[in-house]
């Protein structure tokens, strides 16, 4: 791979679509122990919420984002629409989570192994195929404990560890993925093929599944939206933007999301994907120790405050 090549660093975020807000709040934080960094809008359609959930501090690559979308039918993956959101935890944590989902009435799947490394799957209430992944390999990472979090420290989620995306012919998929991020293949089992940026650890991977057969994959409830990778600032950002450009991508040019700046683009098959740089971060407009509790809007919607908080549902933060 040309070395002269600015590699993203890993994922930034990944945002979704939930349905019923309340059901989303209650699970992310109050079962998965996420911290609400940010209420917000969605930039797009301001009349929906658009919910941050984060480690304590709301470092980057730590971050699953909701748009609430209720009336949505729901989603499908398939060609076009990343699949499975994998989070990071501690190998020894796997028992507690595992009984700590049942307890919560959430029923997770079998075990799996993958590369060398045990998985523990399930879903979300609006049917997101989720995952926790065993691993020590997040440790490069920033990541800061939630006090209030309903898990314990030792348990909590570490950050996002992978995406995972069906495609139906790889060629194309990977020769972009590599030209323009950097990714790069990794190893291959039982049909799961893994592309990495860095060290390959938590937060750096994604997983391919060929599939010529699949359908066409739909936005919906329970289906990924958009996955961010992340680049340090904004010269780095334009490097990678000239790379889209290089493999024939076509990008929506910069656009300002306050906490970072963001660049889209679709890969080949169609799956949407985002560049974000690290900063400035969620700080910038809330003071860190009370994150999330009140409805922050970007400056340009502040005029509009009246309105749009008149048509949001209501919603209560989970007591942790």
């Amino acid at each position: 791979m040309d070395s002269s090549l600015t590699r993203v660093t890993g994922i930034h975020h990944i945002t979704a679509i939930a349905g019923a807000p309340q059901e989303n709040l209650d699970f992310y934080v109050g079962v998965l122990g996420l911290r609400l960094v940010k209420k917000s809008i969605n930039q797009d359609a301001p009349d929906t919420y658009h919910f941050f959930f984060a480690d304590g501090a709301g470092h980057p690559g730590t971050d699953l984002t909701f748009f609430p979308w209720p009336a949505m039918g729901p989603g499908r993956i398939g060609a076009g629409v990343w699949g499975e959101i994998g989070f990071v935890v501690p190998p020894e944590s796997l028992d507690w989570w595992e009984d700590h989902l049942r307890a919560s009435g959430v029923a997770p799947g079998a075990r799996e192994t993958r590369f060398g490394e045990v998985v523990l799957p399930f879903t979300d209430p609006h049917g997101m195929s989720l995952s926790l992944t065993g691993t020590g390999t997040y440790e490069d990472f920033e990541f800061t404990p939630w006090e209030r979090s309903p898990v314990p420290e030792e348990h909590q989620i570490r950050a996002l560890g992978s995406a995972t995306l069906t495609v139906r012919s790889e060629e194309a998929t990977t020769s972009f993925l590599g030209g323009a991020f950097g990714f790069a293949f990794s190893a291959e089992e039982r049909g799961r093929r893994r592309y990495t940026v860095g060290e390959g650890g938590g937060g750096q991977r994604l997983d391919l599944l060929v599939d010529p057969e699949t359908p066409a994959g739909k936005w919906g409830v329970g289906s990924v939206h958009h996955v961010a990778f992340r680049v340090p600032d904004d010269a780095a950002e334009a490097d990678v933007e000239r790379q889209i450009a290089r493999n024939r991508g076509r990008s929506s040019g910069v656009v300002d999301r306050f906490w970072f700046k963001s660049v889209y683009v679709r890969e080949p098959s169609g799956a949407l994907c985002e560049i974000a740089t690290d900063g400035p971060g969620f700080g910038v407009d809330e003071d860190m120790n009370h994150l999330g509790e009140t409805l922050v809007l970007p400056p340009w919607y502040e005029a509009q405050r009246g309105q749009i908080e008149s048509i949001l549902p209501r919603i209560t933060l989970p007591v942790t």
